[in-house]
């Protein structure tokens, strides 16, 4: 059994309008979710004491739903509220994923359902901000842009090049020309480099040493942030990396920073490397992750940062199921 939630508003009080309105609004959670009438076990309706003129759940009935349960009611006169506004619970016989409706006026209600958000998610290496970007866009059906694969690919193109990173005006060539895009298929996200699928290959230990050292450079970071800022414009996204409330996205609403002590981290990696086949040692690791802290924080470009603003996470003794509910939660306090 799942609840699919949904609201609308009227322009004005007459039975006409609630009609219109609500059968819209049942119309669009059936279609966008799929439901067939038989799946419908129940609907909850409830209106503001402004809406006089018709109880939605006779409107609902007019409209063809007439195969469940209705019940409405009204709610109390709360000053400040939204006015005109017709809510609704639809109780379904289904096991499937459902999506929320909040059509016009009532859109102000869900900002997270009808506008862009952007969730900015920073942290060091090993901290998970990767595993939870991915569990809290799917949570809140957006899209996860992993910005560290776009460093990455960077790169891997001065590896291929047998560019000297430590030269910036080779660097600098390199990132003037690169072909680089992100696309979303098989059910996630694709790092194109030259037009090839380079999402496996950029996740070489080699490859994220030196992402970590050329996203110093300053030709390297405008690149990639301002390709990052434009799909942020677009589109809902969370976005995780180690400055991207500072940097990328400082006006970002929504500003999450992990954290958990290097020995933690380093037993993660350990543990994901070891069932890939890695034969590299917790020691070295822990190295690795030290090593990397004292890069990413020191770099005169962008270091990693928590924002002022950000909410602190310490996810040592926390799952990933834990730290994506904990965000999304956060979030729907400020919605």
């Amino acid at each position: 059994m799942k609840a699919i939630r949904g609201a609308t508003t009227l322009s004005c009080d007459t039975a006409e309008e609630v009609r219109t309105a609500t059968r819209e609004l049942l119309q669009s959670i059936a279609k966008i979710n799929g439901l067939k009438n038989d799946e419908i076990v129940c609907m909850m309706f409830s209106s503001t004491a402004d809406i006089k003129s018709l109880y939605p759940a006779k409107a609902a009935r007019e409209a063809g739903f007439c195969d469940c349960a209705l019940y409405s009611s009204l709610e109390p006169d709360i000053s400040g509220s939204l006015a005109m506004c017709i809510r609704v619970m639809v109780l379904a016989d289904i096991d499937r994923k459902v999506k929320y409706v909040y059509l016009r006026g009532a859109k102000s209600l869900r900002k997270d359902l009808s506008d862009v958000i952007n969730i900015a998610l920073d942290g060091p290496a090993g901290s998970g901000k990767s595993t939870v970007s991915k569990l809290v866009a799917k949570k809140l059906d957006i899209l996860s842009l992993d910005t560290g694969a776009m460093y990455r690919a960077v790169a891997l193109k001065c590896i291929n090049e047998g560019v000297d990173y430590s030269e910036k005006s080779q660097v600098d060539r390199v990132v003037e020309n690169i072909d680089l895009r992100v696309e979303y298929g098989n059910g996630g996200q694709l790092t194109l480099l030259d037009g090839k699928d380079v999402s496996g290959d950029i996740r070489t230990s080699q490859v994220s040493m030196l992402a970590s050292y050329v996203s110093a450079y300053p030709s390297v970071r405008a690149k990639m942030v301002s390709l990052q800022r434009e799909i942020a414009s677009r589109v809902s996204c969370i976005l995780d990396g180690r400055d991207i409330g500072t940097n990328v996205l400082p006006d970002c609403l929504y500003k999450f920073f992990l954290t958990a002590s290097p020995e933690v981290r380093a037993e993660r990696r350990f543990k994901e490397d070891k069932l890939k086949g890695s034969t590299q040692t917790y020691e070295d690791i822990l190295l690795e992750i030290n090593e990397r802290d004292a890069q990413d924080r020191n770099r005169a470009v962008a270091p990693l940062k928590c924002a002022d603003d950000a909410v602190v996470i310490d996810t040592s003794e926390m799952t990933a199921e834990e730290v994506a509910n904990t965000i999304c939660e956060r979030i729907q306090e400020k919605i």
